[in-house]
């Protein structure tokens, strides 16, 4: 049992950590950036900026439980990089994930090995159940040999 609950936690997408708070206009209206450290690739750290609604906003558009789509990321060589057990086929594995609505929409980060060209490719997008978002960043990181 002890077993089965130490690999639900490290299969947990990493936790971030609030860097920056932008305030946007007098709405209350945030821009908020969190850095996470990539679980499996030793010395990545990838910062996110998202855009956090306030109380104000959310009375005057009557959407009082979600937050927009729209995000960034960039992502770093912060240390010496060291890959773990990644997941290597095209449809990546997610790395980030954080509510942005009470149920349906979330912020996901995920890594894809690109590994013809020796780079670690990260894309924050929207996940949702339907109507699914087209707004995305990319940010990459090269795998330098040092040769």
């Amino acid at each position: 049992m002890r077993a089965l609950v130490l690999a639900l936690l490290l299969a947990t997408p990493a936790a971030a950590e609030q860097v920056g708070n932008v305030d946007v206009d007098w709405l209350g209206n945030d821009i908020i950036i969190e850095a996470f450290d990539d679980p499996e690739v030793k010395g990545v750290t990838c910062h996110v900026a998202y855009f956090d609604r306030g109380l104000i906003d959310r009375l005057q558009k009557g959407n009082w439980f979600e937050d927009p789509s729209n995000s960034s990321i960039a992502c770093r060589q912060t240390g010496l990089i060291e890959i773990g057990d990644i997941d290597r086929s095209d449809e990546g594995e997610s790395v980030f994930s954080e509510r942005r609505s009470i149920i349906w929409k979330s912020l996901e980060v995920k890594r894809i090995f690109d590994e013809a060209n020796q780079t670690l490719i990260y894309i924050s997008h929207a996940r949702e159940v339907q109507d699914g978002s087209a707004k995305m960043a990319i940010s990459t990181v090269p795998l330098y040999s040092g040769n």
